[in-house]
């Protein structure tokens, strides 16, 4: 099929053509899967299903990292060292996953605010969540092909990636938490000057026929209000994407292992929303433990490509050791992990 085909054997960011179809097209296969068999009535997803659909796309997000390790073939441009190229890959490749699911976390807060401004029913929430993840698949495949492209033609931008993590760490200790006005929201007020929408939503469909409201006596569209809040859960998305994907450049260069650590993070974290949507109040102090590994991966950077090559004694060698990735993995799964477990333990009693 390769000879007959050549362009799937060519290279897109240092991987073979048919290898991001193939990647792309078994997520597709999973959410056809979901949408189509697992979840194809409309009904009130249960903590109890959403803790199963989760640990489904965990196994999975494990057994890629299995891939990873044994078969996927690393370009070694992307590598600080040509050695143990699939042992660097599989560690970055977990970290990165680890890192998006956190930073998506609070996505979950703000989708729980979309859902209660447009009223959306429980049973059609599943659907809209659904329908984000194939705008989040689009959307990360721009912005990281872009990244790519910047980050490996100028290193040095990844200097102001580290400025940018560390400036946001900060932020999320001492600033305030993330806010969302809908209702003066200008993409939202953009929409309903421009397109009819309903008053309320009487059903799944995202658009629905109504009388012309000119009177011509034809049936025209109409969006409904479950078309505006999926617009801005892909809106909210593309927000944090701004954050979660200098975040993960940070930690590996290569694009697959950037792309793919992305999705299986976001499949996750959108089949356990029902799980976690009343439960997130309870995870109050893991944004001071993300803060923490930001401006660790912050100065990570700076150490690495910027202490580790400038600082060097009279024969040349480095003064300041390489920090290898393994000990960027363990910190963020203590320091995640720790926030986590410190958040549950204060918030028991809640």
């Amino acid at each position: 099929m390769l000879e007959s085909l050549p362009f799937l054997s060519a290279t897109y960011v240092g991987q073979p053509i048919w290898l991001w179809m193939a990647f792309l097209a078994f997520i597709i296969f999973l959410l056809w899967v979901d949408l189509g068999l697992v979840n194809r009535k409309d009904g009130v997803v249960s903590a109890k299903k959403s803790a199963a659909m989760w640990a489904s796309f965990a196994s999975l997000a494990i057994a890629f990292g299995a891939y990873v390790y044994f078969v996927y073939e690393p370009d070694p441009v992307y590598y600080i060292s040509a050695e143990n190229l699939n042992q660097q890959a599989v560690i970055q490749y977990f970290t990165g996953y680890l890192l998006e699911t956190a930073l998506a976390f609070d996505n979950i807060f703000v989708i729980g605010m979309i859902f209660t401004f447009f009223a959306v029913p429980r049973e059609y929430q599943h659907r809209v969540l659904f329908w984000g993840i194939l705008g989040a698949i689009v959307f990360r495949a721009i912005f990281i092909s872009l990244g790519a492209a910047v980050v490996n033609q100028f290193t040095w931008v990844l200097f102001i990636f580290a400025a940018f993590l560390i400036f946001t760490g900060w932020k999320m200790i001492f600033g305030s938490d993330h806010e969302m006005d809908l209702a003066e929201n200008k993409v939202l007020k953009f929409l309903k000057k421009r397109i009819r929408v309903t008053e309320t939503i009487e059903n799944h469909n995202f658009f629905v026929k109504r009388p012309d409201p000119k009177g011509s006596g034809r049936l025209v569209l109409f969006a409904t209000p479950l078309f505006l809040c999926l617009i801005m859960v892909e809106v909210v998305d593309i927000i944090f994407a701004v954050d979660s994907v200098p975040a993960v450049f940070a930690v590996t260069k290569d694009p697959f292992i950037v792309y793919t650590s992305n999705i299986f993070a976001i499949l996750g974290l959108r089949s356990m929303y029902f799980m976690l949507a009343e439960a997130v109040v309870r995870f109050k102090y893991l944004k001071y433990g993300l803060s923490l590994v930001l401006v660790l991966i912050g100065v990570k950077i700076i150490w690495n490509f910027g202490l580790y090559k400038a600082a060097k004694d009279l024969t040349g060698a480095p003064l300041v050791p390489y920090l290898e990735p393994q000990w960027s993995l363990v910190a963020t799964l203590l320091l995640l992990g720790g926030s986590m477990l410190y958040s549950w333990i204060k918030t028991r009693d809640h």
